[in-house]
């Protein structure tokens, strides 16, 4: 990421405990669409990519094929943290990288294991990334909101707000 340490480290700890990413691509006729893939990775490195496994013979195999940009969203209402990721998808050929981010949770779409032929490791090559983190308890939040419905000016100062280039 950009020099920017904090805010890298704030990214992963936003996306760590998620445990799906909605993949948006386009289809071939423009329309958008989304998939929830598990993120296999345990944690963000300086390559700024994410990875999930995915099959070689589904759809999203075959678009992504096509049209690699793709978006990765992440949301934890309980925690009031929002992510969006744009970036570049492509599948990743190499055994050792899979063995690695295998978990036995993966066998359960992939019986044959890490071998399993079906199995493509998609990347995805964070570009930019814009996240939205309330540190405010409910209470104030609604305070807040409140006072922004009497006083007709937007309420101010909900949280973190911030967009970050990966290069």
């Amino acid at each position: 990421m950009q020099h920017d340490t904090p805010a890298h480290e704030t990214l992963w700890k936003l996306i760590k405990d998620i445990r799906f990413g909605m993949v948006t691509h386009r289809t071939a006729s423009g329309m958008l669409h989304s998939h929830p893939l598990t993120t296999q990775n345990k944690r963000l490195q300086e390559n700024a990519e994410l990875y999930f496994f995915i099959s070689r013979s589904g759809e999203l195999y075959e678009r992504l094929l096509t049209d690699g940009e793709v978006n990765v969203s992440y949301s934890d209402p309980g925690e009031d943290s929002y992510v969006s990721l744009s970036g570049q998808a492509r599948f990743v050929e190499d055994q050792a990288q899979k063995e690695a981010l295998w978990s036995p949770m993966a066998k359960a779409w992939f019986p044959g294991g890490v071998t399993d032929p079906d199995l493509a490791l998609l990347a995805v090559r964070i570009r930019h990334a814009e996240y939205w983190d309330v540190k405010e308890t409910k209470m104030v939040q609604l305070f807040k909101i409140a006072k922004a419905a009497v006083t007709g000016e937007p309420p101010r100062g909900m949280g973190e707000h911030r967009e970050l280039s990966i290069s």
